[in-house]
């Protein structure tokens, strides 16, 4: 499996720090960044996924447990919450052209708090797909202090394309437009670029 290049600074000071402290025969500690090391590493994960998509159905950029599912200005929205645990790597909703993205400083509350959406760091990026808007806002949490994104407004991208990471815990927001369908529940798992979380009118 391999891993965002994002992680590599991490391991590799872990890695280094653990060997000079076996060196020095203060194993105890060693062993704490070894373990540290490998978790960084299962954090920083980025696998492979395949899905079979119609031309309306829209992907989950997130790996995570669906924790809203609402109504915002005429707008679908659901929202992902991405526990330590989960794969970090967010992906295309949708194939199109990236119109805009939009970075927001903010708080560093708990990604699972509704206020979050609101009032904590984020990026949004909305793709326009055969005219229609798909926006989705990648959200820092209450351990996650860095948003990555690697794409840039005017860039085309497939469904399922990796777009970015959150480090350390987080939460994505996703918004339909008015009229479309939302096939997740609350509490629900999904998995970014392979759960269909819903479908454009």
């Amino acid at each position: 499996m391999s891993i965002a290049r994002e992680g590599y600074p991490f391991i590799i000071i872990l890695a280094v720090g653990s060997v000079a402290l076996f060196a020095f025969h203060l194993v105890s500690f060693a062993i704490v960044l070894l373990v540290l090391c490998a978790f960084v590493m299962f954090f920083f994960r980025d696998p492979e996924r395949s899905f079979v998509l119609s031309g309306t159905q829209v992907l989950s950029p997130a790996d995570g447990k669906v924790v809203s599912v609402r109504k915002e200005n005429d707008l679908e929205v659901l929202s992902i919450f991405l526990s330590i645990f989960d794969v970090h790597i967010n992906r295309a909703p949708v194939g199109g052209k990236i119109t805009k993205i939009e970075y927001r400083k903010g708080k560093f509350l708990a990604a699972f708090d509704e206020r979050a959406s609101n009032e904590n760091e984020q990026n949004s990026i909305t793709i326009d797909r055969q005219g229609q808007p798909v926006r989705f806002v990648q959200i820092a949490g209450l351990i996650a202090r860095r948003i990555i994104c690697w794409k840039k407004e005017g860039e085309k991208i497939e469904a399922g394309e990796r777009i970015g990471l959150i480090k350390f815990g987080s939460r994505v927001d996703v918004f339909l437009p008015s009229g479309s369908t939302i096939n997740v529940k609350v509490g629900q798992k999904v998995r970014a670029g392979e759960t269909v979380i819903g479908e454009v009118k």
